[in-house]
């Protein structure tokens, strides 16, 4: 088999197991350039590449691939050298055309943004967008630190604070990073009433053996409130071995809690001696500068420039982030709306407005009505709420729908509500209704949501 035909046999069963993108990213302008025989059973191979940047890439995540395929068709030991020598690729490129960097780029961008989708992260979650004061560099220092390394710096990274002080936001910039260097990596980002919904779903289906594949082999493990699996005894025996499975292949484990590992009731002492042995950080309250700067970046992402008179205005005023984020879409939305220039005056007349949380229903509204908001927002036919599906898309509409009426209409009875919606079991109505309530205290997203479904039905 001559250079050309071995190559071409090659990158075959690569475009087998990678990606379109990837495949096209790492190995468009590829060639075998020399085969040089050392004994009757080893012989080097040189294959050149474009740039630096693409041997790198091959050479630390493919190289092990293409020698085990190597091997496989020539039947000898392969020694593989990446060397970049565009003269040998000058008839590639020129076939390419002179748009080959461009396309390589769009590609890489593509893989990227695919991985992110696919992984549940936010796009503004990233490093960039974090502001550090003193009470977070350690905490933002740290997860930079495991990001870089994954696995290796600290093997579990452990945040612990209240509510709205960016652990969800430092935790999802360590994913962003591990893909933004290899959007290939296998890394998964949920919340633990997520793992353990899916843990739930295996043991009915009857296939643990599947959840088992999907959670411990990746390259990192990314969880949101830990502490919710406390006390739930197949939840925290299933997570052990998952963490013990991760920790041995030297993937990287990082959670979030509202309280320290010790502080947690109700968790084995197995589960809580390993959360305890990682980095354990304070993710503390945003101070007064904090505050300024989150409020100046996410306006700056929403496209309003906030001066910085108002910024602090509003940051003297507001102590939770939560409330600085409801804030700020009040604020935008008044801008769009009116096209006033943001000003302290601006800022402090809407400050002494009531909040959506305050603001009174109006009295005339029907459940049927806010049924009807509530499958507008998320696109959805008001049949699909009613419905018996229980898909994620239409299961969290369909809670949210529930305790819009129960807390939004005064004295609705539970067992009415439950007529509403397919003649569900008044008990059904009670737990959405609960469910919801609980995760407000905690899902910045949820608030987001259900406040600006709100606006569609306060005065």
């Amino acid at each position: 088999m001559n250079k050309k035909n071995l190559w071409q046999a090659v990158l075959a069963e690569l475009q087998l197991t990678l990606s379109r993108a990837n495949f096209s990213a790492w190995f468009n302008n590829t060639k075998i350039i020399k085969i040089k025989n050392i004994s009757k059973k080893r012989q080097l191979i040189e294959i050149a590449v474009a740039n630096l940047y693409v041997k790198n890439t091959i050479e630390s995540r493919y190289q092990g691939q293409i020698k085990e395929i190597l091997d496989r068709l020539t039947k000898i030991n392969n020694e593989i050298k990446i060397i970049v020598k565009l003269e040998e690729l000058k008839t590639t490129l020129e076939d390419a055309g002179p748009l080959f960097k461009v396309n390589f780029e769009k590609e890489k961008k593509i893989a990227l943004k695919k991985a992110i989708i696919s992984c549940h992260l936010k796009p503004d979650f990233t490093f960039e967008n974090f502001a550090v004061s003193s009470t977070n560099e350690m905490a933002h220092a740290a997860a930079s630190a495991v990001a870089k390394n994954p696995g290796k710096t600290y093997h579990l990274l452990f945040f612990y604070g209240g509510v709205g002080v960016g652990k969800t936001h430092l935790t999802q910039a360590i994913g962003h990073k591990i893909l933004e260097e290899n959007p290939d990596a296998k890394i998964i980002y949920c919340t633990s009433e997520e793992f353990t919904n899916d843990i739930v779903k295996a043991i009915r289906s009857k296939s643990t053996e599947r959840f088992r594949q999907k959670y411990r082999s990746v390259k990192a493990l990314l969880i949101d409130d830990i502490q919710f699996i406390a006390g739930k005894e197949a939840v925290q025996e299933e997570f052990f071995h998952t963490f013990n499975a991760i920790h041995s292949e030297g993937g990287q484990i990082v959670l979030t809690s509202d309280q320290m590992p010790h502080e947690i009731k109700a968790l084995k002492d197995r589960l809580r001696s390993r959360f305890e042995g990682g980095l354990t950080i304070d993710v503390q309250e945003p101070s007064f500068e904090l505050r300024t700067a989150i409020l100046l970046i996410k306006s700056k992402q929403r496209g309003i420039t906030l001066p910085m008179d108002a910024a602090q205005l509003i940051a003297d005023n507001i102590k939770s982030t939560r409330r600085l984020e409801g804030f700020l879409t009040q604020l935008v939305s008044h801008y769009n709306l009116k096209n006033e220039p943001i000003t302290p005056d601006l800022c402090q007349s809407l400050l002494k407005k009531p909040s959506l949380e305050t603001t009174k229903i109006k009295q005339t509204i029907k459940p049927e009505e806010i049924l009807k908001i509530v499958a507008h927002y998320f696109n959805l036919k008001i049949s699909q709420i009613k419905g018996s599906k229980r898909d994620r898309p239409i299961v969290i509409p369909r809670q949210i729908a529930m305790y819009l009426i129960k807390t939004g209409i005064k004295d609705t009875p539970y067992m009415e509500i439950g007529r509403l919606f397919g003649n569900r079991d008044h008990t059904t109505v009670m737990y959405a209704v609960n469910k919801i309530a609980k995760l407000l205290l905690t899902s910045e997203d949820l608030r987001l949501k259900v406040a600006s479904i709100k606006k569609e039905f306060y005065i």
